[in-house]
C-alpha cells in the first residue's frame, strides 16, 4: 500500500511536523493583490516581469535570499471550478511536478482543504516498479489542522494501490497476483478471506467464471473479502477482474489488446473502495468479490455459439467470446443476491461503447434508484470524481433474446452497447435493494492534475463519499 517510491505519509505531513515549511499560493485572479501585498518588493517586481496574473494552470517559483525558493505560485484562472473534471482545488496535484524538492504549507484560498491535500497525494503518483535507477526526491505538504490527516491518507493510498495494479503488466499481474494483493489488504485489515480457484469453481456452481478462464494456464478463481460488523447494513463491491483479455476465439486485433492490461481495472476500483470503506470503519457488512480470470485462446477455449448455465441457473448463449466480463460478473451477482444486500456495486471495463458516448474521463453508471443516483453524482461532483447517469432502458431488453438459451451475451447490432451490457447484468440481481453499475475506462490517456498517464481508479472516491455520508461519518 504505498505510493510507489514513497509512502504518502512520507508525503503529506502532519500540521505539527516541526521545521520551516515555504508558502504556496493557490490564487484566484481576483484575489492577486491581496497576496501581492503580502510580498516582499523584488518578489513582486519578479512577477511582474513574467506577467503572472493567476491564470488557470499558470505557475511562478518566488525569490528569496541568496538565490532560495522562498515560495510559489499557482494560478487558478477566472472560473476554476466550472470543470466537474478538474476543479481549481485539485490543480494542486500539479504542484508535485513543479515545486522542487523541499517542504511547503499551502495558503488557504477558500478551496476544499481536503480534497486539495488528496489531490497533492495523487498528483505525486509515479509508477516506477521497471524503471532502474533512484527516482528523484519529491516537494511534501504540509497539511493544514483542520485536515483529517487520516482520511487524506488512506485515499491516496487507496487510488495509488489501484492504480499500481492496473498499471502492472499482465505478466506479473495475473488472477494469483490480484488474489495476493486483496489478501494483503484483508490481512492489513483483519478481514475475512477466501478464494475458490481453478476446477473447484466448477464443483461450487461458478460455471461462467470457469468458462471464460479455462483456457489460461493460469487458473480462473473468485476472490471473496469480508469484513465489518454482523447486522450492519450490507454492502456487496464487485470488481471484474480480467488480468488480460485477448478477446478468446473472438480475438481482438492487436491495436485493441494494447490495453488490455487494464481489463481487470474493475478489480482495482473494488479494492481501492474497500480500503476506504475500512480505514474509515464505516459502519457497513462490508463484501468483496473479484472474479480473476485470463481470457485465453486454447484448445479449451469458451466458443461462439456455446450455450452455458449460469450459477443463477439462466442459460446464456455466447455470441461474442469478447464481451467476457459480463459473464464473470454474472455468477459474482448470483452469488451475492445469496445474502440480500442493501447495496451491490459493479466496476467494470465492459464497454468501449462507454467511451464513445462520454469520452474516458467521465464514466457512466446505471441506477434505477433515484436517490441513489443523485447521492453518487452529488458526492463525485465534492471530490472531483465525476461520474454520469445512463438508464437501463427496458425497450433493449428483447436485444439479448436467443433462440437457443435464456439469454445471449451481446445483441445483434452496435447501438447502445453499454445500455445492452448493463441490461444483461440486471437480469441476475433481483435481491438487492439498490444496485449500481460502473461502466468505467480505468485509465487517463493524458497527464492531468489528478495524476500522470495510466491506470486509474474511477469511481472509487465518489461511491466512498456517497456512502461516508450515509453511514453519518466525518
Amino acid at each position: 500500500m504505498t505510493l510507489t517510491d514513497h509512502k504518502a505519509a512520507d508525503l503529506l505531513l502532519p500540521a505539527d511536523h516541526p521545521g520551516p515549511t515555504r508558502p504556496v499560493w493557490m490564487v484566484r485572479p481576483t484575489d492577486i493583490d491581496r497576496v501581492l501585498a503580502t510580498l516582499t518588493p523584488e518578489q513582486r517586481s519578479w512577477l511582474a516581469s513574467l506577467g503572472f496574473k493567476a491564470a488557470a494552470r499558470k505557475f511562478a517559483l518566488l525569490p528569496g535570499a541568496n538565490g532560495t525558493v522562498a515560495g510559489a505560485l499557482l494560478g487558478l484562472g477566472d472560473a476554476p471550478d466550472r470543470n466537474p473534471v478538474e476543479p481549481g482545488a485539485v490543480l494542486a496535484g500539479l504542484l508535485p511536478g513543479l515545486l522542487p524538492a523541499g517542504d511547503y504549507h499551502l495558503v488557504a484560498d477558500g478551496s476544499d482543504a481536503t480534497l486539495v491535500s488528496i489531490a497533492f497525494g495523487l498528483g505525486a503518483y509515479r509508477f516506477r516498479r521497471y524503471k532502474s535507477g533512484d527516482a528523484d526526491p519529491q516537494p511534501r505538504l504540509k497539511l493544514g489542522g483542520n485536515v483529517d490527516r487520516p482520511a487524506v491518507l488512506a485515499a491516496v493510498e487507496a487510488i495509488a494501490m489501484g492504480r499500481d495494479l492496473i498499471n502492472t503488466p499482465a505478466s506479473d499481474m495475473g488472477p494469483s497476483e490480484l488474489e495476493a494483493a486483496a489478501k494483503k489488504l484483508a490481512e492489513r485489515h483483519g478481514a475475512e478471506f477466501a478464494s475458490i480457484v481453478g476446477g473447484e469453481l466448477l464443483r461450487r456452481n461458478f460455471p461462467l467464471i470457469h468458462a471464460v478462464g479455462r483456457a489460461s494456464p493460469r487458473a480462473p478463481r473468485l476472490i471473496d473479502l469480508a469484513a465489518g460488523r454482523i447486522g450492519a447494513k450490507k454492502v456487496t463491491i464487485i470488481g471484474k477482474g480480467v488480468c488480460f483479455d485477448t478477446g478468446g476465439l473472438d480475438l481482438k486485433p492487436s491495436s485493441a489488446m494494447l490495453l488490455m492490461k487494464k481489463d481487470m481495472g474493475g478489480a482495482a476500483a473494488a479494492l481501492a473502495l474497500a480500503h476506504m470503506i475500512l480505514s474509515a470503519k464505516l459502519d457497513v457488512r462490508l463484501r468483496v468479490l473479484i472474479p480473476a480470470v485470463e481470457n485465453s485462446v486454447a484448445g479449451d477455449s469458451f466458443r461462439p455459439g456455446d450455450v452455458i448455465k449460469s450459477r443463477a441457473g439462466k442459460t446464456v448463449e455466447i455470441g461474442n467470446t469478447d464481451a467476457e466480463g459480463r459473464l464473470v460478473l454474472a455468477d459474482a451477482l448470483a452469488l451475492s443476491e445469496e445474502d440480500q444486500p442493501d447495496l451491490v456495486v459493479t466496476y467494470s471495463t465492459l464497454t468501449g461503447a462507454a467511451r464513445v458516448a462520454l469520452g474516458p474521463d467521465l464514466p457512466p453508471f446505471f441506477c434505477e434508484d433515484d436517490a441513489t443516483a443523485r447521492a453518487i453524482e452529488a458526492a463525485g461532483l465534492a471530490v472531483a470524481d465525476p461520474v454520469w447517469r445512463l438508464p437501463f432502458a427496458p425497450s433493449y431488453e428483447s436485444w439479448l433474446d436467443s433462440p437457443v438459451a435464456d439469454m445471449n451475451n451481446v445483441s445483434d447490432g452496435g447501438f447502445a452497447g453499454a445500455i445492452v451490457a448493463a441490461n444483461f447484468l440486471k437480469r441476475f440481481v433481483s435481491k438487492s435493494r439498490r444496485y449500481v453499475h460502473f461502466d468505467i475506462y480505468g485509465w487517463r490517456p493524458q497527464a492531468k492534475a489528478l495524476g500522470p498517464k495510466g491506470g486509474e481508479t474511477q469511481a472509487a472516491r465518489a461511491v466512498f463519499e456517497m456512502l461516508r455520508r450515509e453511514c453519518g461519518a466525518g
